[in-house]
């Protein structure tokens, strides 16, 4: 694999992540029912919501900046964590008849998060070491 090739593939995995992550955004923060609805059957609305999403804000605009994938990634493989303990325990993979869109959706930005961060492992190891 040449240089450029992994270029275009981190610039793939980058936008896949940070693209799901910003399109949920709209629906967190425009109050959207469906996202109303899953906040409040985990007993966080808005709070949660909101939270969450400002978060994934961060997460996407870290993943984008070369310097800053790693932090991002790791973030996002929090938040996406998160979201799939919740849909196995409290939502279902099913939310208000999605077919699994937002359980896949999680899982997709959680192995993209996932292959950025193994990508960018010496640079995040460099936060820990003292």
């Amino acid at each position: 694999m040449t240089i450029q090739q992994k270029n275009i593939g981190v610039w793939v995995l980058r936008l896949i992540a940070a693209g799901i992550m910003l399109q949920t955004l709209f629906f967190k923060f425009s109050a959207a029912p469906e996202s109303i609805y899953i906040f409040s059957v985990l007993g966080m609305e808005p709070w949660g919501r909101i939270g969450t999403g400002l978060m994934e804000l961060i997460a996407s605009i870290l993943i984008l900046v070369p310097r800053t994938t790693g932090k991002g990634a790791l973030l996002g493989i929090g938040l996406m964590i998160g979201a799939i303990f919740f849909h196995l325990t409290s939502l279902g993979i099913v939310v208000q008849n999605d077919h699994g869109m937002l359980f896949l959706m999680a899982l997709i930005v959680f192995l993209s998060c996932s292959v950025l961060l193994y990508l960018s492992f010496e640079k995040i190891t460099k936060l820990f070491k003292i």
